[in-house]
């Protein structure tokens, strides 16, 4: 049996893709024969058991505006690896925990890392354009890639950063979508007007604004449009302030099966991040049948193929985005949402993942959900 220890900041109990992510990929580590591991950041120093195995939370500081918890101390936690003796290590962090690759090299234990977000992107979001933002971008990338034995992109979007650094150990492997979890839902209670959702953090690399202000562009045209906003952050005040009854404010919705209604509910769903690797929020709505309006600038474009439509950063943009999705029969656009998220299973992201591992796909053994 292979110990896999998988590792991660930005873990929440409300806190949305990573924390899927992670769940799934343990679940699916264990149906293969696999021991799993997880350290993460939490309020106190705890070991929670789970049917795929345990988790280990460290404690650890809440990052200043954020909500997040992140693992700072990093002797401590290769500390915990060294006592926790793993096969394989697998790091979900570019940040504070990107030390772990060295600690692995020199322990002789095989390693990944996985970029859960493009950093060149982030950088043009944060920083000032006058830097020298891809030399800056392209360093950190090339010792990143060099601590670890492989780097792992969700996406052809994500890599591209890797790409042109030639290094020779990048996968893309894509995430996935509980197709049981989140489908289409058996009947649709007529609605007045158009029903549009954004699952989202509410804070700046998202650009909630863009949904907030494109279902006021809609109204402005005449049409009946509402938006529920499932999600939380630090622009949710100013957000609610610029908005009008047409906008509803949900906050975190951690029921799974309430988020999957709700998705299902829509007639479109809106995701207007521009630096978004995945989208996992969008995968599950296109699991429900509802088609998706993505930023163009984003690797959504990639996930969705058909499934949607892509928008430039303006709310007349997205406007027009849901327009043109709208002249489409519902039955035929809700077809195609499903038949895509239907090419993203777990088990393929799970397969994809023991790969980059080196690992093989042992009997599979029945477990709990995770």
């Amino acid at each position: 049996m292979t110990h896999v220890v998988q590792l991660a900041n930005f873990v929440t109990p409300a806190s949305g893709g990573l924390r899927i992510a992670l769940g799934h990929l343990a679940q699916g580590y264990a149906r293969a024969g696999h021991e799993v591991t997880q350290v993460v950041p939490g309020p106190c120093d705890r070991i929670e058991d789970h049917a795929w195995g345990r988790q280990v939370q460290l404690r650890a500081p809440v990052l200043p505006g954020t909500g997040y918890r992140v693992l700072t101390d990093l002797r401590r936690v290769t500390a915990i690896l060294t006592s926790l003796r793993p096969d394989r290590v697998e790091v979900h962090d570019r940040t504070t925990l990107r030390g772990v690759g060295r600690w692995a090299r020199a322990a002789g234990v095989p390693s990944l890392v996985v970029s859960h977000e493009r950093l060149d992107r982030w950088l043009r979001q944060w920083s000032s354009p006058r830097l020298p933002l891809d030399r800056i971008a392209d360093r950190s990338n090339t010792t990143l890639a060099e601590s670890f034995d492989a780097v792992v992109c969700t996406t052809a979007w994500a890599e591209q950063e890797f790409a042109r650094l030639a290094t020779g150990h990048v996968r893309r492997v894509p995430l996935g979508v509980d197709l049981l979890a989140f489908r289409p839902p058996a009947s649709r209670a007529p609605a007045a007007g158009l029903t549009l959702v954004m699952a989202s953090r509410l804070s700046k690399e998202k650009r909630p604004d863009l949904a907030v202000h494109a279902v006021a562009e809609l109204a402005r045209r005449g049409h009946l449009a509402r938006l529920a906003v499932a999600g939380d952050g630090p622009w949710r005040t100013r957000l609610q302030a610029q908005s009008g009854p047409e906008v509803e404010w949900l906050g975190h919705v951690r029921d799974r099966g309430a988020m999957a209604d709700l998705l299902g509910s829509a007639d479109v769903v809106l995701a207007p991040g521009p630096v978004e690797t995945f989208g996992l929020a969008a995968l599950e709505a296109l699991a429900c049948g509802t088609p998706v309006v993505a930023n163009v600038h984003s690797a959504l474009p990639e996930v969705l193929g058909t499934a949607g439509r892509v928008s430039a950063s303006t709310p007349r943009s997205f406007a027009d985005a849901v327009e043109c999705l709208l002249l489409d029969p519902p039955e035929e656009r809700r077809r195609r949402a499903r038949a895509r998220a239907e090419l993203f299973p777990w088990s393929a992201t799970v397969e994809g993942f023991l790969r980059a591992h080196g690992l093989p796909l042992a009997a599979p053994r029945s477990i709990a959900a995770p």
